[in-house]
């Protein structure tokens, strides 16, 4: 595929053989949007774990302190009075075995998906459409819950999931190119908190092996992994 003028241009400020503080990485983030639009800034982590063994897998959430800029679209697989609160509280579809058929006739048009205890025998009709696309409720991200009300808030307000994939990769967003500078960095040092908090005791070694920050169809920057407390007053 051919590079973008824009792209060498930007990848041009980038020197791939220095480890950027967070503060520096996200300065030529914003530096070196090579988009007319407001690209999303993304940290894609390499992590020194296996996760084809069970004790090893990384996956939480983490509420940003600043959101991710996006507009995040929440269903809430609930009935009566929960379905009630779900949309009261500004859930963007809310069902139960209708919502069930209607993922199945091919509607994914969605970013989370929220649902109460009783619900989950009749999701996992769907559990091979909603898992691949890491959108299968689960009670140890808060996704699977009574408590509606507060979930969807969660999410709309800023709250992502993340999960190692099967290569020891791991994707967040921290915000949008817009963001002020201090607030992507407040942003991913929440984020780094709790992927650290959520490392397996199973795990050996170097657990932070790689990080880069990148923005929407931008060039990586490589970021220090060793930089993890202080992280917004780091030089």
């Amino acid at each position: 595929m051919a590079l973008s003028k824009a792209y060498k241009k930007a990848s041009e400020q980038i020197d791939k053989s220095k480890l950027y503080t967070p503060a520096e990485a996200v300065k030529l983030a914003k530096e070196t949007t090579a988009t007319k639009f407001d690209p999303t800034v993304e940290v894609a982590m390499r992590l020194g774990v296996d996760p084809r063994k069970a004790d090893q897998m990384v996956r939480g959430t983490v509420n940003l302190p600043h959101g991710t800029g996006k507009t995040v679209r929440v269903i809430v697989f609930a009935a009566g009075a929960k379905a009630e609160e779900a949309e009261a509280a500004g859930a963007d579809a809310v069902g139960s075995d209708e919502l069930v058929a209607r993922i199945q006739g091919g509607w994914l048009d969605f970013d989370a998906a929220i649902a109460t205890p009783d619900q989950m025998a009749k999701i996992g009709r769907i559990a091979r459409i909603l898992g691949p696309r890491g959108l299968m409720p689960n009670p140890k991200t808060g996704t699977v819950t009574m408590d509606v009300t507060k979930a969807v808030s969660e999410i709309k307000g800023g709250k992502i999931t993340f999960r190692v994939d099967k290569h020891s990769n791991l994707h967040l967003i921290i915000g949008k190119a817009s963001f002020s500078e201090a607030q992507l960095v407040e942003n991913y040092a929440a984020a780094l908190d709790e992927v650290l908090r959520a490392k397996p005791s199973a795990a050996k070694g170097k657990f932070l092996k790689k990080i880069t920050f990148t923005t929407t169809m931008g060039p990586g920057i490589p970021v220090d992994p060793n930089i993890v407390k202080n992280v917004e007053n780091a030089e």
